[in-house]
């Protein structure tokens, strides 16, 4: 070791002290990105993400999923016209269902600080969370990425100036806890696959 190095230290050996201090418990918490910690919290609730780079990636993993859950020719709820062509070039009934075996459905907004999806009766009517099918695949955008509840409000009251949409509701939790939640009472889990465009 050179002389120099014994008394003014290395490069690295300022670098490992700076590791090794602790963080002040007076300086704020390192915030992800918005879109990290979506994904994250997300994955924590149980809902299975898929990434898409462009629209026929989209219908690439929409009919991935159609073939993991075996929902060829049967029936799906639907309330988006944006989204038909989905089902329909699958050949899947839509109108009027007796038996859905999934909803397909757009979204409001997605919520990164609980990795909950935020729906209005633009895409699910008047139903409540536990009237729909038990699974769901949501159609969004990176660009529908909030960081709180309060955030993706305020988007449904700028984006909607005078039909401001009902029934605003959010879907938390996407697998059976395995501990009870007392959150979670009364909340039937849903099987949520995310099909997640990057537009940004």
């Amino acid at each position: 070791m050179s002389l120099f190095k014994k008394i003014f230290g290395g490069a690295s050996d300022v670098n490992n002290e700076e590791k090794n201090q602790e963080t002040s418990p007076f300086l704020p918490d390192e915030q992800l990105p918005a879109d990290e910690l979506f994904t994250q919290n997300f994955r924590k609730n149980g809902g299975k993400f898929l990434y898409c780079e462009n629209l026929p990636e989209v219908h690439e993993q929409f009919l991935n999923i159609l073939e993991e859950n075996d929902w060829f020719e049967c029936e799906a709820l639907c309330f988006e016209p944006k989204l038909y062509s989905l089902l329909d070039e699958n050949r899947l009934m839509h109108d009027k269902p007796s038996n859905p075996k999934f909803l397909l459905a757009g979204c409001e907004n997605l919520v990164a600080d609980e990795g909950s999806v935020l729906l209005s009766s633009n895409q699910i009517k008047q139903n409540k969370p536990n009237d729909l099918p038990a699974n769901i695949v949501i159609f969004a955008t990176t660009s529908q990425i909030v960081s709180n509840k309060s955030d993706g409000l305020r988007v449904i009251k700028k984006k909607y100036d005078k039909e401001y949409p009902t029934n605003i509701t959010t879907i938390k939790y996407f697998e059976k806890a395995k501990e009870e939640d007392f959150l979670q009472y009364g909340s039937a889990p849903k099987n949520l696959y995310l099909l997640l465009l990057e537009d940004l």
